[in-house]
């Protein structure tokens, strides 16, 4: 059986990006750091919160695109905050809809289960709602959300 990994591509960053993801992400650990002979070539295994990752450092001006990216699911408010401010710490990029950049250029969404439960809701007008309130946002605020389905339409 085969076994698959997201595999990230840094020019030189590979290491400091892993110890930034395992301090944002409880339940992480580093599994191996194996360095190839070539000097500008290393690669990193990391757990991020229970998913094996690898990186590669190989001094290639690479870039990440929205095609793929992570997304934490969060639970409230304070969790959507804490993964929202510490990813966009020292240098991210916000983004709308939930999405932001990393200071390494990695795209994530940090994504409230409440908007997904919403935007779900049989009354397909207050999904409708939910939908055009998340469009104006960049991090996702659950009671504006809630404030948008619940106004009568």
């Amino acid at each position: 059986m085969p076994k698959i990994f997201p595999h990230l591509w840094f020019q030189n960053q590979a290491e400091e990006a892993m110890e930034f993801y395992i301090s944002v992400f409880k339940d992480s650990k580093v599994l191996r750091t194996t360095n190839i002979p070539d000097p500008e070539i290393s690669v990193v295994r990391f757990e991020l919160a229970k998913l094996p990752i690898v990186a590669l450092n190989a001094n290639s001006p690479t870039r990440y695109s929205e095609a793929f990216s992570f997304l934490v699911e969060t639970e409230d408010q304070d969790e959507t905050d804490y993964y929202w401010n510490a990813l966009i710490a020292d240098g991210g990029k916000e983004q709308p809809c939930g999405w932001l950049t990393d200071k390494f250029g990695v795209y994530w969404q940090v994504t409230p289960t409440a908007l997904l439960k919403m935007l779900s809701n049989p009354d397909r007008e207050k999904a409708e709602r939910v939908l055009q309130a998340m469009y104006k946002m960049k991090k996702i605020v659950i009671a504006d959300l809630e404030a948008a389905a619940a106004t009568c339409g």
